[in-house]
Formats: structure tokens, C-alpha cells, sequence
């Protein structure tokens, strides 16, 4: 008995996203088990997967990140500025045609700057994490606004958005490019985490960065790279928000921030810091996506629906706390 709670606690995350299939499945009458229904699915969360990969490995090192759906929102901005299709009158760049990989890399890198300038803050101004990114909340917002000069910013072309918007296989049997850049990104941050020197760095620093320090790891340098890391990962994400969407506007991305740490923190992402799996992080993604799905499903009003993710994170967070505190 005592064997099968271990084995239950280790793998809740799992049991409770099965759990929740089997039972929207009965809801929908096998209808979210379709094909149809997990390509969906997919695509409507795959780039909160990315920031979700971003934010998570931040919180394993004991930090967090506000900052999330501004910047994406301003990457997403900055992609789609360079993607317009040239003639467009209302066009950013009008009668300029940029190569494809221009609005891929603007966007990328506009989201790894923010990261970068969040880890100096948090690495070497010793500035509080929460503190660091709310302000960098705010500097992507403006940025934005003034960027787009709060204007939509559309009319992309049929290349870029096709990145996000297209299928790979037979009709029948389609999978979303969005999907395959997720099981891509994974895999990328399942090595860096399990198999790498400084993923490992990572979870030392969020169990307890005074002994990292002492044990001889470069606390500064490694937290300032895994903001830079997150970054760079929602700079992807705005770049496929983008695409998905075909434009970006101030509103993109709005409220991500809270998708992202309600994922990772049902994910099995411990706040208390240096507990943490892509595994875990991807289903709590996923999980949370069921439960978008059968709210809507239910026809629950959105603004209801904000109100379950808010009470889901306090939950999770609160069985958190008290399962490590049992532990200690």
C-alpha cells in the first residue's frame, strides 16, 4: 500500500490528465478522443508549451516570470511587422519584402534580449524575481504600443503563416506542424535538463543556491542563462502565435503569463523550487487544455473560466507545499 502512494504521487500529473480524457470523453460522447479532436487540441496549445518549457525551468531554479504574454506579445509584433506582404498600405515596412527567416530570427531574438535583460536583473542586479519581471512586464507592453503604434498589425504572407498553420501526412491523418515543433522543443529540453551539466546546475540552484555557490557553481551565470533560455522559447512562441493567427495585435498573448504557470505548476513544478520534468510540464500543459476544452465544452462563460485557473493554481501550489513540507 505504502508502495502504490509513492507510485500515485510520483505520477498524479499522469493519472489526473487520463483521468480527465476518460471522463470528457464521456461527456462528448467519445467526440474528444477523435482525431479531429487532438489535432485540435494540439494546436490551440502548442505555443503555450513553449512558454510554458520557458517559465518552468525558471521555476525550478526558484524563480518566476510575469513577464510572459507581453513579451510574446511584443515577438509576436515584431515577426509579423517583418512578415507583411509588402504592398499592404497599412504595412510597417510598406514595400519591403523580407526573406522568410528575417521574421523568424527578429522575433527570436527580440524574446531572448528580454530574457537576457531579465537574468541580469535577477542574476547580477540581485533584484527579487517577481519585482524584475513586473517591471519588464511593463517595458514589453510599451515597447509594444509604441512599436505597432497600438495598431493591428496583419496582411501577413501565405509563407510565413503556413509555418503554423500547415499539416504534415495524409489528409486523413494530418499531424500540425505546431505538434511537431513541440515533441521537437521537448526533446531539446529534456537533454539540456536530464542530460546536461548545467541542467543540472538548474535544480541545484532552486534546492538551495547558497550550496550551489559553495559546491562551486556559477549561480549568476546559470540563472542568467535560464531566463535567457525562457526567452528565446517565447520568442518562438510569438513567432508562432503569429502565424497561427495570420496577425498580432496588443491583445495577443493576453494572459499567457497565468496559462504558462498554472501548466507548469499542475505539471508538477514545485514553487519551493529544484523539482521539475519536461514530462511533467508538457501534460500539465495538456491537462490544462482539457479543462479550457471542457469548460468550453459546458458552455461556461470565459470570465468563469478565468476564475477555475486561478483557483486551480492556488490548489496546486497549496498541495505543493504541503507534500515538501512533509518531506522536510
Amino acid at each position: 500500500m505504502k508502495n502504490f502512494k509513492q507510485y500515485l504521487s510520483k505520477y498524479t500529473t499522469f493519472f489526473t490528465f487520463v483521468f480527465l480524457v476518460f471522463v470528457l470523453a464521456i461527456l462528448t460522447k467519445g467526440q474528444a478522443l477523435s482525431w479531429a479532436s487532438i489535432k485540435t487540441l494540439v494546436i490551440a496549445e502548442a505555443v503555450r508549451a513553449f512558454a510554458s518549457l520557458g517559465v518552468g525551468m525558471i521555476i525550478i531554479t526558484k524563480g518566476i516570470d510575469l513577464s510572459i504574454g507581453y513579451v510574446v506579445c511584443l515577438t509576436a509584433s515584431v515577426a509579423a511587422s517583418f512578415a507583411q506582404v509588402p504592398t499592404y498600405e497599412s504595412a510597417l515596412y510598406y514595400g519591403h519584402s523580407f526573406p522568410l527567416i528575417i521574421p523568424i530570427v527578429a522575433g527570436i531574438l527580440a524574446g531572448g534580449l528580454f530574457g537576457l535583460f531579465n537574468g541580469v536583473l535577477v542574476a547580477y542586479g540581485r533584484l527579487p524575481p517577481f519585482i524584475a519581471t513586473l517591471g519588464t512586464m511593463s517595458i514589453a507592453r510599451g515597447i509594444q504600443l509604441i512599436y505597432t503604434k497600438a495598431a493591428i498589425v496583419g496582411s501577413l504572407t501565405t509563407e510565413f503563416k503556413a509555418l503554423a498553420q500547415n499539416s504534415v501526412g495524409p489528409a486523413f491523418f494530418s499531424f500540425p506542424y505546431l505538434g511537431v515543433y513541440v515533441v521537437a522543443i521537448s526533446f531539446v529540453i529534456w537533454v539540456l535538463l536530464k542530460h546536461t551539466r548545467q541542467g543540472t546546475h538548474f535544480y541545484a540552484i532552486g534546492g538551495n543556491a547558497q550550496a550551489a555557490r559553495v559546491s562551486g557553481i556559477n549561480v549568476e551565470r546559470d540563472l542568467m542563462c535560464v531566463y535567457l533560455y525562457a526567452g528565446l522559447l517565447y520568442g518562438c512562441a510569438g513567432v508562432l502565435q503569429a502565424g497561427r493567427l495570420g496577425l498580432a495585435n496588443a491583445l495577443t498573448a493576453n494572459g499567457m503569463e497565468l496559462d504558462a504557470i498554472a501548466a507548469v505548476t499542475v505539471g508538477g513544478v514545485s514553487q519551493n523550487g529544484g523539482v521539475g520534468t519536461m514530462g511533467g510540464m508538457i501534460i500539465g500543459v495538456f491537462t490544462m487544455g482539457l479543462i479550457n476544452y471542457g469548460m468550453s465544452f459546458l458552455s461556461i462563460d470565459s470570465y468563469y473560466q478565468l476564475l477555475v485557473k486561478g483557483a486551480i493554481i492556488i490548489v496546486a501550489v497549496y498541495f505543493d507545499m504541503k507534500k515538501y513540507a512533509r518531506r522536510a
